[in-house]
């Protein structure tokens, strides 16, 4: 995310990451997912995290579940993605 990125959008990472961090078994995919999503040069900008940019973001939320783009409330949900990203491998 770009420094300008709202701080909505850095709290769904937070909270997406803090439900990630209860799973060891998604660790490593969801390593994965962020070195794919990463924007080009991250590490040149702040926050220096390969955290993927708060549009790609909104379009993922978008696709998977619809309406504008808002995160659902079920965190869950990334974690079963993960899993199954992992399976695909």
């Amino acid at each position: 995310m770009e420094p300008g990125s709202s701080p909505a959008s850095w709290a769904t990472v937070r909270r997406l990451g803090s439900v990630v961090a209860r799973h060891p078994d998604v660790w490593l995919e969801a390593v994965r997912l962020a070195v794919a999503t990463a924007p080009a040069g991250w590490w040149r900008r702040r926050p220096f995290l390969p955290v993927p940019d708060a549009s790609y973001l909104r379009w993922r939320a978008a696709t998977a579940y619809g309406g504008d783009g808002e995160v659902p409330e079920e965190p869950e949900d990334v974690v079963a993605y993960l899993r199954w990203r992992r399976r695909q491998h």
